[in-house]
């Protein structure tokens, strides 16, 4: 596995990727979000055998780097993939932050394995009504 910085090559691979993991309901990010965040956040790709089997995006603007979203296709999952994303990024950013779905309990043990504290609850956040975990790492 080689974790690499995505560019524009990427984006079919990765909207492809996007929406395997991501419902409708989740609103997956289109090939132009893609476009955009390369251009001007971050966004990394975990390869193996020429295939991208998950990606972390950053948006770096903010004062306190926000983790956007992070992707591991269905078939890589247990495998390390976004351990090495995470802490890939966890090497470059002292602070960040992040929500996730409160339901998502196997993501909010790997951010707490990198250092990540709950810093509020958000109610009803996802358009399903879940509620979102806010954490940050300082």
């Amino acid at each position: 596995m080689i974790i690499q910085t995505a560019d524009n090559k990427d984006i079919n691979e990765l909207t492809n990727l996007e929406t395997a993991i991501f419902d409708k309901l989740n609103f997956p990010l289109s090939k132009a979000s893609f476009r955009y965040h390369i251009k001007r956040n971050l966004i990394l790709k975990c390869v193996d055998d020429n295939k991208i089997l998950g990606y972390i995006l950053v948006l770096t603007s903010f004062k306190i780097p926000r983790i956007y979203s992070l992707g591991v296709s269905e078939q890589a999952r247990g495998k390390g993939v976004g351990a090495a994303l995470l802490g890939d990024v966890c090497s470059k950013f002292k602070n960040l932050r992040l929500e996730v779905r409160k339901d998502n309990t196997g993501a909010i043990k790997l951010y707490e394995k990198f250092g990540f504290k709950t810093k509020k609850l958000i109610l009803a956040y996802y358009d399903d009504g879940m509620d979102a975990i806010e954490m940050v790492k300082v």
